[in-house]
């Protein structure tokens, strides 16, 4: 038939690279949501959280940084890449290591609103003041921590998911290989 066609012939080869390019292509989008967690953990972290108010230029005036233009975007297209992902691979031995992902990344994401979010919009809305308050830079440093823990599972999550690129997408399912 041609549909068979289209998919690489009566085998399926082409529904297994399908099924693999998913694959890929979810792990590389969350493995830029990481690699943008470690250069805000290097590079702007670090500065903002520092001596607060005092160190929160960057994100005061017209010229800002404007985080949220990477962060906003992202997260979304990771969790379409990856639930496609699961969805292609779902009767393969794949589907545990992507679904331990999914779940993963909805776990961070929702401590990413309930606290992450409010806590770094609480803080870096305070108004710029050449003094330090030690309450804030507390709290900011607090933040700094626990999102590196929060990077840390990340990471981890991101093994799983790349360990779940080296199963056979062929395999039926029957727990992991």
């Amino acid at each position: 038939s041609k549909v068979a066609l289209a998919f690489g012939g009566p085998g399926g080869r082409g529904r297994k690279m399908i099924r693999t390019v998913a694959l890929i292509l979810a792990s590389i989008s969350f493995i830029v949501v990481i690699g943008g967690a470690v250069y805000e953990h290097l590079a702007v972290v670090p500065v903002w959280s520092a001596a607060v108010p005092a160190s929160l230029a960057m994100y005061q005036g017209e010229y800002r940084l404007a985080a949220e233009n990477f962060w906003i975007p992202i997260h979304p297209v990771a969790i379409v890449l990856l639930t496609i992902a699961l969805l292609l691979n779902w009767k393969t031995a794949r589907r545990y290591y992507v679904l331990a992902t999914l779940l993963g990344y909805a776990a961070v994401l929702l401590t990413t609103f309930i606290y992450f979010v409010p806590e770094l919009m609480s803080l870096t809305q305070t108004a710029y003041s050449t003094t330090v308050n030690s309450e804030l830079t507390g709290r900011a440093q607090t933040w700094e921590i626990l999102s590196l823990v929060r990077l840390g599972f990340l990471i981890c999550t991101a093994v799983i998911l790349l360990l779940g690129l080296s199963k056979n997408e062929t395999a039926a399912v029957e727990g992991f290989k």
